[in-house]
């Protein structure tokens, strides 16, 4: 016999803002890759605003990220950045590994701490730039060894090069 209940209503402890955030998530995914990035922007910081500076790090960790790259203006993309960055430092090695096991949140910072050389690039900070994109090659030996690792060590050399 095949349960015909609303989804909505879900396993025990579910509630209609946990299926609204998950919503909300998939709305703004959706929304960027398909180059929506208005309609993403206002989907995730509805999330954002959902979740509260108070919710899960992981996840204001993950939002934040993703926000950093739908802002038009670099001022509001390192505020984002900075959020991120600020998450991944309160973020434990147990929280991130419930989302998935072999995950380490060591794994983040290359890429967090590319995305605020970008940043600080953007700005006319080269010296920030700099800095931060040391922080990021100083962390690198955390990656895995797979495509989207690859992807940050060569946007690393990059912005090494841009920067020199």
């Amino acid at each position: 016999m095949s349960d015909t209940s609303d989804v909505r209503a879900g396993p025990a402890g579910w509630d209609e803002q946990v299926f609204t955030r998950i919503a909300l998530g998939l709305d703004g995914v959706q929304a960027a890759q398909h180059g929506r990035t208005a309609e993403a922007r206002a989907s995730f910081e509805a999330l954002w605003a959902a979740l509260g500076e108070r919710g899960d790090v992981f996840h204001r960790c993950v939002l934040a990220h993703y926000l950093a790259d739908l802002q038009d203006d670099p001022q509001d993309e390192l505020a984002w950045d900075r959020r991120a960055l600020a998450a991944a430092d309160s973020l434990t090695a147990e929280r991130a590994q419930t989302y998935e096991s072999a995950l380490q949140v060591r794994a983040f910072y290359p890429s967090l701490h590319l995305n605020l050389a970008s940043d600080h690039l953007k700005l006319g900070e080269p010296d920030l730039a700099r800095e931060q994109l040391e922080r990021a090659v100083r962390s690198l030996d955390a990656l895995p060894e797979d495509a989207y690792s690859a992807s940050i060590r060569s946007a690393v050399d990059e912005l090494r090069q841009r920067l020199r």
